[in-house]
């Protein structure tokens, strides 16, 4: 059997397994135990991995089994199961984009507030073509991981004749980008307010995305003048940026709930 533990921050669900569990099976795992309606499901599991002098390292595969570079969100979430289990009230987490350092602000029972340094986003506007569409004006934002932002005016986020949907779609898996990215459109409301859907690389559409926010706080800032700092509002509820200055790092502010512990099987039962 290998325990693991359920968390969700707006939505966004993660599973977290320890990392000496997965032996070379993380992609396996995370398409069988990520499955929604066959297994316990999420959008993704983070495997942690604790090293020596008490540090930790995260490893973030999402529900296809492709491995990513971070998850802001799932980030949260183990410092919230972290925090629960261990008493621990900040903690720097490693990630293949870079180490980020949470820090509880309040808790209630097993419900989070965390504030994550997410560090310096990198903004650079890009017109792009995409096949069977045309051309796509936005921005590529790398917060640890890459984004395309795409700003829209209609209220359900579509753009170019299409859902946001089947736009991220494509833009997500389109050749421009050699390992896929992630997709944000965004909606400016006021200057100190955005609206956003995110379709997730690996995952699809997610109802909230630590990073997307992120990015698209930094897109809005840097491209439509907004406010440096920002609520940021997707479908699974709002979160926090303030970014002091383009060469700061930003902080993230959000929930992460602990939703449940249990035991998965370690091999897939005969069917």
């Amino acid at each position: 059997m290998i325990p693991f533990v359920k968390a969700h921050a707006c939505g966004n669900d993660f599973l977290i397994i320890e990392e000496e569990l997965a032996g070379r099976g993380h992609a396996a795992l995370a398409r069988r135990l990520c499955a929604r309606n066959t297994s316990i499901g999420a959008d993704g599991i983070e495997f942690l991995e604790r090293r020596a002098g008490g540090q930790f390292f995260l490893r973030l595969f999402n529900s296809d089994g492709s491995e990513a570079e971070l998850s802001g969100n799932g980030t949260r979430c183990v410092a919230a199961w972290l925090a629960q289990s261990e008493g621990l009230s900040e903690v720097a987490l490693g990630t293949h984009g870079g180490v980020r350092t949470c820090r509880v602000v309040e808790a209630d029972g097993a419900v989070y507030r965390i504030e994550s340094g997410m560090g310096v986003p990198r903004v650079m506007p890009r017109t792009i073509v995409v096949a069977g569409v045309g051309e796509v004006a936005g921005a590529m934002v790398n917060v640890g991981n890459p984004h395309f932002v795409v700003f829209v005016e209609s209220e359900d986020f579509g753009a170019h004749g299409l859902s946001w949907q089947e736009l991220g779609a494509k833009i997500s898996t389109s050749p421009l980008f050699a390992h896929g990215t992630n997709v944000e459109f965004v909606q400016v409301r006021s200057a100190s307010e955005i609206g956003f859907r995110i379709y997730e690389r690996g995952c699809g559409p997610t109802t909230s995305s630590g990073t997307g926010t992120c990015a698209a706080s930094a897109a809005a800032t840097v491209l439509r003048g907004t406010a440096r700092e920002l609520t940021a509002v997707a479908e699974g509820g709002a979160q926090r940026t303030v970014w002091p200055a383009n060469d700061a790092a930003m902080l993230l502010t959000g929930p992460a709930e602990i939703v449940c512990v249990g035991e998965a099987f370690a091999a897939e039962p005969a069917r």
